[in-house]
């Protein structure tokens, strides 16, 4: 494991899960996903996913008991944690925790943008292969809100979308509108995030019908991988909203893990 400093200040630098079993949690995801699993910085309380040796995403236990609501976080890099949170605050947002630090590696801290929608900050140091994207990274990541334009100016503004947060002359994330959508792209042109615009209701009973981050991960075969969800004890989102960019088809799927975590199958050849 090689830690360096965000190459892409403004873009999704990790995805984590809170589970209420970290042993379910890693049965579940490992036979739908086919991800393997070692310790996290927090000994047995946390795991990180890999795949094919590539770290993925981490999953930790919960202390929230059986009744604390379970979902994916996706993470962007920001290069000051305090001044990120201020300028949540100052938006519109929420700020649930933090920033609370993790030395030696860096700080971090959950949110909520004006909609409700669930996200972390983190300040420091990330894992050197770990990608996120409409590549050949094994998991990409897209808002549902209401209106994504209005998201767009959000975000580009508390994560400094097209600006040198560093000082480094390095521009960051660009953003870009493409088909109704707002596009995120790091400056190698690669897209790591779609923001897209739905009938969503922040007091929507059901999770996938209030605004929210949607992780994605890219399997190579789609109906066995819907399979494992059901024989392992989670279920199909037959109402999810569901979004392709630029012309392209995807075959795609919402499910739930067996205790409420939401997130997308995709096909993918190469995943």
């Amino acid at each position: 494991m090689v830690l360096v400093a965000a190459d892409v200040l403004g873009a999704p630098c990790w995805l984590s899960l809170l589970a209420r079993d970290l042993q379910a949690a890693e049965r579940f995801y490992g036979a739908v996903l086919g991800w393997s699993f070692r310790r996290g910085v927090f000994g047995r309380a946390s795991s990180v996913a890999e795949l094919d040796g590539v770290a993925v995403a981490g999953i930790g236990a919960t202390s929230g008991g059986p009744f604390a609501p379970v979902a994916w976080t996706v993470y962007f890099a920001v290069h000051d944690a305090d001044a990120a949170v201020a300028r949540v605050r100052e938006r519109g947002g929420t700020v649930g925790v933090g920033p609370v630090s993790y030395p030696p590696r860096g700080r971090a801290a959950l949110a909520t943008d004006p909609e409700s929608a669930a996200f972390g900050l983190w300040e420091g140091e990330v894992l050197s292969e770990w990608r996120v994207g409409e590549g050949r990274a094994p998991a990409w990541v897209e808002l549902h809100t209401r209106d994504a334009f209005d998201a767009a100016v959000f975000y580009g503004e508390v994560l400094e979308w097209g600006a040198d947060a560093s000082g480094t002359g390095d521009a960051g994330c660009e953003v870009s509108y493409e088909e109704d959508q707002v596009v995120l792209r790091r400056g190698d042109g690669q897209a790591v995030a779609r923001l897209n615009s739905g009938p969503l209701e922040a007091a929507a009973e059901r999770p996938q019908l209030r605004p929210h981050w949607l992780v994605h991960f890219k399997v190579p075969d789609l109906e066995r991988a819907k399979a494992a969800v059901l024989e392992h004890g989670g279920s199909i989102v037959p109402d999810a909203p569901h979004t392709t960019g630029s012309g392209e088809v995807r075959q795609r799927v919402t499910v739930c893990d067996p205790d409420g975590g939401l997130f997308t199958l995709d096909h993918s050849a190469s995943a």
